[in-house]
Order: structure tokens, then C-alpha cells, then sequence
């Protein structure tokens, strides 16, 4: 399997309104550095898995409506608590719906999977993948 690999970030702030997330269950702040990696089972005439650069304007594009916004207030996470997990879902079900636009690119159909791995910090990372 072939993968392009592409880094962004955000910074967000949230609350995780449960007892388990003890203190921040209070407002807090979190920049994550987002990877987004497209995987494809062959390459195509060019050499290529996915077109790199529109991988990286497809994540940003993907990231500009979380950026320097309150996760809490916003309406596609109402009801939902906005673990480091449940936001990666959230880029990665964007990430797939732009794959199934094609917007990234003529090879947009090779795309089989998807992974988004969050960078919490240098010590903790989540993720979600699936195939498409």
C-alpha cells in the first residue's frame, strides 16, 4: 500500500464536561498538529499515490472551520464530547466526503483509506482510520 502524508494544525478550545476528564472538564486550550495520510494500492502513470499538493489544500481546507474556534459551540459537535478521538472522526469524515468530490485531484479514486492522527502534545497522539 502507498500513502501521502500530509501536516496542518489547529488551535481549538473545549470543554470535556464529564468527571473522567477531571480538570479539563473546565475550558482549556489545545493546538493539535493534524496528519492526514491518503493510502492507494498503486500509483498512478506519473509515479504518484495523490497529488501532495492538493492533499495539503484539501486538510486546510478541512481545518479552517475548527481553527481558532470554541468546539463547545459549535452545531456539528452539539451533543457530542470533543475528545481528541471524535475530532479526528470529524477531519476524517471531511477528508472522505472531499476524496468522494475528487477534490483531490484525477487520482482522487485510487484513495482506499484515510488515517487522521491529532498530536495532543510529544507525548500523546489519537487517531481514526478506515477504508473508504
Amino acid at each position: 500500500m502507498f500513502a501521502v502524508e500530509v501536516r496542518d494544525h489547529i488551535m481549538i478550545a473545549h470543554s470535556l464536561p464529564r468527571p473522567v476528564f477531571g480538570p479539563a472538564q473546565g475550558m482549556h486550550g489545545a493546538t493539535y498538529v493534524v496528519d492526514a495520510a491518503f493510502y492507494t494500492r498503486e500509483l498512478d502513470e506519473d509515479g504518484l499515490a495523490v497529488d501532495i499538493g492538493a492533499a495539503m489544500t484539501v486538510l486546510s481546507e478541512v481545518l479552517k472551520p475548527l481553527n481558532y474556534q470554541n468546539l463547545d459551540v459549535l452545531p456539528v459537535f452539539a451533543g457530542k464530547v470533543t475528545t481528541t478521538e471524535v475530532v479526528a472522526k470529524h477531519i476524517f469524515d471531511q477528508l472522505a466526503a472531499a476524496v468522494a468530490d475528487k477534490r483531490l485531484g484525477a487520482g482522487s479514486h485510487r484513495i482506499c483509506r484515510i488515517k487522521v492522527n491529532l498530536h495532543e502534545s510529544h507525548a500523546a497522539r489519537a487517531w481514526y482510520e478506515a477504508d473508504l
